[in-house]
C-alpha cells in the first residue's frame, strides 16, 4: 500500500488462410494514403479514449448545447456478427471495428460503406476458450498499423488500408482456459496486451509487450508469484519475490489469478505503463490463501517501466480480495493542483465503489472516497492507504452486500472533461449475497465450465427487474465529491464520451442514446436507436464536419446475464441487429426497419412430461450456462432465450448443439464431456422454467 497525506486539497487545473477479405479501392477512399499519415490530434479518434491518457475526451465544440438539437443520424450499418462490437477507432475519414469475435471492418465515414472485412475465424479456433466471454472490447490504430486480439489468445497486426495480415503471434497457452477481451495497447514500438479467464479457471495473470514490427516478444510481467524456488525469466522476477511473501498456502495450484483484463494505460511523462489487476483466482480468500495475506499483486494498479516491464510502484486497493472486486476499470491520467502545484495524477473509479486519486510519480494515495452505496468497507485509511472493513465482511456466510461483484463502475469507460474538471462514471448500484456455506474448500478445483468457479456458492435464481439501478454522477476528483448525477434506467448503462462542446453522451437499455450539458446534467438531446446503443460513444472531424458515433445491439455481456434485470427492455438476440449508428448536425440519415423490442414468450409444449427431480438437478447444471443464457434460463441478450426454442424439445437437437457443437460458428461453445444424464437434466429445467 502507498499513503499519502489526508489535509491536502485538490483542484482542477489476415491476408492468410482461412480468413475474408473484401477489398474495396481503398485509395478511392483516402485509406491508402493512412498508412503514411500522422493522426490529427483534435480531428481523429485513434485508439480506445483517443488519447494514452485515457479521458475519453475530445476537444471538438462544432456540436454543443446551442446546435444538439440539429444533431441527426447520417447513417447506420447492420453487421452480420451475433455478439458485442468494440468501441470503434476513426482515422483519416475511415473508422474501424471489431465485430462478432474479433471480425475487422473498416467503413467510409462520409457514406457508411464497408471498405473491407477480415474474418480471423476464432469461434473455430477457440475450443473451450468459447465457454467464457463474448469477444473484445477494441482495437488500436499506431505506427502505421491496426492492432487487434481474438478471444483465443492471437494478437494480430494488419494493414489500415487493406486489412491484410502483416503479422499474428499467439500471446496464451492454446490448452488452459485463458482469453483476451482487452485493447492492445501502443506506445514507443512496442505494443502490449493482457487477457483474462482466471473466474474460470486456474490461471496466473500477466502482460506482454511485442515489437510492434515484427511481434517479437519483448517483456513479459507476472502479476502474481508462480511456485516458490522458480524463475520465470522474467521482467517481474524480482517483484515476485516480494509478491510471495504475501501469500500462503500453496496458492500456485490454484492459478492465483490477477489478470490484466482491461486496464492499461500508458504515460509519457514517466514513459511507464499502469496496469489495473484482476481479482485473486479463485475470488475466495479462504481457499487460495488460507493463511490470509493481501495477495500481491491481485486488485491493484501497478506501475512498470515501458521499456523493460520491470515495476515500479503499486497501490492496492482491495488487499485480500475476496468479493471480485478488481482494480480492472480504466486509469485515467490528468493533473491537478495540489498544495498549489501541479501535479500528476491518475484517477479509477475501481469495482470495490470507490474513487481514488493516486500521485502517478510516487503511487502515494491522495484520497479516496465513497461513489456510490458502498457496505463492505467504511472507509479508506488515508494513512495506510487501507479500507477499513465493515464487520462481517469477510465472513461469506450470506451477507448481502454493495456493491455486488459486478462493482459500482465496471469495465465501460468513465470519461474525464479538460472543459469542467470533472469525471463522468456510469455506475450501478446492485448488492449480492456473498456465500461460500457448501463449498468444499479443500477439494475445490477450478475447471472451465463447472458450476464452482469462484469458491463461492453461485445462485441461479432470477433477478428481478428492480434487482438494481444505474446512475450517471459527474465526480469532481478535486474536491472528492458528486457534483450531479442522473438516476439511468436498468443495469446494462453505457460507456461514456464528454467534449470540447460542454456534453457528455450515454447510450441506455432502453434504446435512447443521450446528450448531457456537462457542467449542470441537463438532459439536451435523445435519439431512439432501435436497440439498446449501450457501446461507446466516438467523436471526430472529417472535412471540417463533426461526427459521432456508437455502437447498438441487444444487450451483451455479464450485465446481460442477470435475468429479468437484464430481459426487461425486450432486446433478443438474433432478433434485433447489432448495428453502428453515425450522426452529424442537419445529416439526413433514416434508421433502417428494426423489429420491436418484445418480451420472450416461453414454449409451453404440454406434451414434455417435466420429472422435477431432474429439473433440480439441470439446475445446478444450468450454472455453466447462465453467462449466456441468463440466471434462471431468462436471458438478456447475449444468447437466445432456452425457455423459447424448440431445440431442447428433442434431446437429438439437443445433444448435438451443445455436446455435438454444431453452431459453433455462431459462437455457441460444444461441451463434450456432458453426459446424456446431465443434457436431459437441463432440458427438463428448460421446461420447468418456461412454464413457471
Amino acid at each position: 500500500m502507498r499513503s499519502g497525506s489526508s489535509d491536502r486539497r485538490l483542484s482542477p487545473s489476415h491476408a492468410g488462410a482461412g480468413a475474408l477479405i473484401l477489398a474495396v479501392a481503398g485509395a478511392a477512399y483516402g485509406v491508402g494514403a493512412l498508412a503514411g499519415s500522422t493522426p490529427a490530434a483534435d480531428d481523429d479518434w485513434p485508439q480506445n479514449g483517443r488519447t494514452v491518457e485515457q479521458a475519453h475526451y475530445s476537444p471538438l465544440a462544432q456540436i454543443n448545447p446551442a446546435t444538439v438539437q440539429r444533431l441527426s443520424l447520417a447513417w447506420s450499418l447492420d453487421l452480420d456478427v451475433t455478439n458485442s462490437i468494440t468501441e470503434p477507432i476513426e482515422v483519416g475519414g475511415v473508422l474501424y471495428l471489431a465485430a462478432g469475435y474479433s471480425i475487422v471492418h473498416a467503413i467510409d465515414v462520409r457514406s457508411g460503406r464497408l471498405l473491407w472485412r477480415y474474418d480471423p475465424h476464432v469461434p473455430q479456433a477457440a475450443g473451450k476458450k468459447l465457454r467464457v466471454g463474448w469477444g473484445i472490447r477494441g482495437l488500436t490504430y499506431g505506427e502505421q498499423r491496426l492492432f487487434v486480439a481474438t478471444h483465443d489468445g492471437r494478437l494480430l497486426a494488419l494493414d489500415p488500408a487493406s486489412g491484410h495480415l502483416l503479422w499474428s503471434v499467439q500471446t496464451l497457452d492454446s490448452h488452459n482456459g485463458a482469453f483476451i477481451s482487452g485493447v492492445p495497447r501502443v506506445f514507443r514500438g512496442k505494443v502490449v496486451i493482457g487477457n483474462g479467464g482466471d473466474d474460470f479457471s486456474a490461471l496466473r495473470g500477466y502482460v506482454t509487450a511485442y515489437d510492434t514490427n515484427t511481434g517479437r516478444q519483448l517483456w513479459r510481467f507476472y502479476v502474481v508469484p508462480g511456485k516458490p524456488g522458480t524463475t520465470d525469466h522474467a521482467a517481474s522476477d524480482p517483484a515476485m519475490a516480494m509478491a510471495a511473501k504475501t501469500w500462503t498456502g500453496q496458492w500456485w495450484k490454484l492459478g492465483g489469478g490477477g489478470s490484466v483484463w482491461n486496464a492499461m494505460t500508458y504515460d509519457p511523462d514517466f514513459n511507464r505503463l499502469y496496469i489495473g489487476t484482476g481479482n485473486g483466482s479463485p475470488m475466495n480468500w479462504k481457499i487460495r490463501s488460507p493463511g490470509g495475506g493481501d495477495n500481491l499483486f491481485v486488485a491493484s494498479i501497478v506501475a512498470l517501466n515501458a521499456d523493460t516491464g520491470q515495476y515500479v510502484w503499486h497501490y492496492q486497493t482491495t488487499p485480500g480480495d475476496t468479493w471480485d472486486y478488481d482494480s480492472a476499470t480504466d486509469i485515467t491520467l490528468v493533473t491537478l493542483t495540489i498544495d498549489g502545484r501541479p501535479t500528476k495524477v491518475l484517477l479509477q473509479a475501481a469495482k470495490n465503489g470507490f474513487f481514488y486519486v493516486i500521485d502517478r510519480a510516487s503511487g502515494h494515495l491522495l484520497s479516496a472516497e465513497k461513489l456510490g452505496k458502498v457496505t463492505w468497507a467504511e472507509r479508506i485509511d488515508l494513512q495506510t492507504g487501507r479500507p477499513v472493513l465493515a464487520p462481517g465482511a469477510r465472513d461469506l456466510k450470506g451477507e448481502l452486500l454493495w456493491p455486488s461483484f459486478e462493482g459500482l463502475h465496471h469495465w465501460l469507460p468513465q470519461a474525464y472533461s479538460e472543459s469542467t474538471g470533472l469525471m463522468y462514471e456510469p455506475t450501478v448500484e446492485m448488492p449480492v449475497p456473498y456465500s461460500d456455506q457448501g463449498v468444499d474448500k479443500k477439494s475445490w478445483k477450478p475447471m472451465i465450465g463447472t458450476p464452482e468457479f469462484s469458491g463461492l456458492t453461485i445462485g441461479n435464481a432470477d433477478v428481478p427487474k428492480n434487482g438494481g439501478h444505474s446512475v450517471l454522477v459527474a465526480w469532481d476528483p478535486a474536491h472528492q465529491r458528486r457534483i450531479w448525477q442522473i438516476d439511468t434506467p436498468g443495469i446494462s448503462n453505457g460507456g461514456l464520451l464528454a467534449t470540447g462542446g460542454n456534453l457528455v453522451f450515454e447510450g441506455l437499455a432502453d434504446g435512447y442514446l443521450h446528450a448531457y450539458s456537462a457542467d449542470r446534467g441537463q438532459d439536451l438531446w435523445s435519439f431512439f436507436a432501435g436497440v439498446a446503443p449501450t457501446g461507446v460513444p466516438i467523436t471526430y472531424q472529417v472535412d471540417g464536419r463533426q461526427y459521432l458515433s456508437v455502437t447498438a445491439g441487444p444487450l451483451n455481456g455479464s450485465s446481460a446475464a442477470f435475468g429479468s434485470a437484464s430481459a426487461q427492455w425486450g432486446w433478443q438476440d438474433h432478433v434485433q441487429p447489432r448495428r453502428l449508428l453515425t450522426f452529424a448536425l442537419d445529416a439526413k440519415g433514416t434508421l433502417p426497419a428494426t423489429p420491436p423490442p418484445q418480451p420472450v414468450k416461453p414454449l409451453i409444449a404440454p406434451e414434455f412430461q417435466i420429472d422435477s427431480d431432474k429439473a433440480k438437478q439441470g439446475s445446478y447444471e444450468f450454472l455453466r450456462c447462465l453467462l449466456c443464457h441468463g440466471t434462471a434460463a431468462v436471458a438478456g441478450g447475449n444468447a437466445p432465450d432456452l425457455r423459447a426454442s424448440s431445440v431442447p424439445l428433442s434431446f437429438d437437437a439437443f445433444a448435438a448443439v451443445v455436446r455435438g457443437g454444431t453452431l459453433i460458428k455462431r459462437g455457441m461453445p460444444a461441451f463434450p464431456e456432458l453426459s446424456d444424464a446431465q443434457l436431459n437434466s437441463i432440458r427438463h429445467y428448460l421446461r420447468a422454467r418456461a412454464r413457471q
